[in-house]
């Protein structure tokens, strides 16, 4: 029979670590997350609807941005074995300058709603961790304050929307070259506004259409509206006020008659590198290198704009093989994981791009939300390489990941 006694201290207490309390309570909640998902969860609980739908949002059925995510579900990874993975490199040359991992911010608009520290959190832990940050023409914290948030280890991108005033536009670029800016994202997927039918029901618009349910949201995120209240008024960079939808804000500056042209006098006129942002078709990637263009983006807006929109991760392989050799591919839109970013560069990429994962992480706790999505990130980026038994971005290869099929064309 098992001869039972009575539990000493001596013998019990070696094997348990009490654990010490953290009274702090934002990086008591930081800490726990263990994936983007988790930030996604805190972030819906401390921001308003209206804000936290404009991040999370994508334009109609919202198909293309759950397309997107799908795809990067359906892989399969193919793991080499008996390989040295001790030391890993995760960075290489990025349009001529080194990143330290193989993403970065993307451009986003509205960001100092979904937190008050905004573009200055992004470009603050961008720089901290060796990789690029894109303003947006629809940011809201002007070209010269990023790039100081930014400092001396800082680089930066500046993503541009071609207004309909052209001088205007350009007035924008020259502020971001004399600012140090080293590459000009043009956005070349909005002609018009996507329908974010959850922006319009929920009201959203400058300034805020206020309902009795948006209220009562509102009273339910004091803390939200104390930093709101208590700095800054919330503006555009590049915009000194308007009154309107979101929609028709966007309208308004979008030109539905930009065309290749316009593009070759861009690039005439911009002396870094310029990328295109929102390819979504092979012939169009041609189109672009043969024009002798430094990068393409593969993205079809984080879902925001054309609903049922090819999914960029499963043009990849196929854009690879047409420019990849003389153009950097990169690509954006579904990416919620380090294992994510693995495959996208395995088939070909050069880089990657993160929106709404930046923005949960800010939304969850300002810079230091901002950080750990970064970290979250790029734990999940080293882990995922050492299991495939890869030491360096180089040795990712296609062989490593198989696409599943889903959709089908008949």
């Amino acid at each position: 029979m098992t001869q039972r006694q009575f539990p000493r201290p001596k013998d019990f207490l070696p094997l348990v670590k009490f654990k010490k309390p953290d009274f702090n309570a934002k990086r008591r909640r930081l800490r726990a997350a263990l994936t983007i998902e988790d930030l996604r969860r805190i972030a819906k609980k401390r921001t308003p609807r209206a804000a936290f739908d404009y991040t999370e949002g994508a334009a109609e059925a919202e198909l293309s941005l759950a397309r997107a995510r799908q795809a990067f579900k359906d892989i399969e990874f193919h793991p080499a074995i008996l390989r040295d993975v001790s030391k890993l490199d995760t960075g290489w040359d990025v349009l001529g300058r080194r990143s330290a991992l193989p993403f970065g911010i993307a451009p986003t608009g509205f960001t100092r709603m979904m937190h008050t520290e905004g573009e200055r959190a992004g470009a603050g832990a961008a720089a901290a961790a060796g990789i690029p940050f894109a303003l947006s023409t629809m940011g809201t914290t002007p070209i010269e304050d990023v790039a100081e948030a930014g400092g001396a280890n800082g680089r930066n991108w500046f993503q541009l929307y071609m207004w309909k005033d052209r001088d205007r536009s350009m007035a924008l670029v020259d502020r971001a070259a004399a600012a140090g800016f080293d590459t000009l994202l043009v956005t070349v997927d909005v002609p018009v506004a996507g329908a974010r039918l959850r922006d319009k029901r929920n009201g959203f618009a400058i300034p805020p259409e206020l309902t009795v349910k948006t209220v009562f949201d509102m009273a339910k995120h004091p803390n939200w509206w104390f930093d709101m209240l208590t700095t800054e008024p919330l503006a555009f960079a590049s915009l000194s006020r308007w009154s309107g939808t979101v929609a028709d804000l966007l309208n308004s500056m979008f030109d539905p008659t930009v065309d290749y042209e316009d593009l070759a006098w861009i690039k005439a006129q911009w002396p870094g590198k310029l990328v295109v942002k929102g390819v979504q078709t092979v012939a169009d990637a041609k189109r672009l290198a043969d024009m002798g263009v430094d990068g393409i983006t593969l993205s079809n807006h984080g879902g925001r704009q054309l609903d049922r929109a090819p999914v960029p991760f499963h043009l990849l392989p196929e854009v690879v093989r047409e420019v990849g050799r003389d153009t950097e591919v990169h690509v954006d839109t579904g990416i919620m994981s380090g294992a994510d970013i693995v495959a996208s560069i395995a088939l070909g990429a050069r880089f990657t791009m993160i929106g709404r994962a930046y923005l949960y992480g800010l939304m969850a706790g300002g810079r230091d939300g901002v950080d750990r999505t970064i970290a979250i990130l790029k734990e999940e980026v080293e882990r995922t390489m050492r299991l495939l038994g890869v030491a360096s971005l180089e040795e990712l290869e296609p062989g490593h990941v198989t696409q599943l099929q889903r959709l089908i064309p008949r």
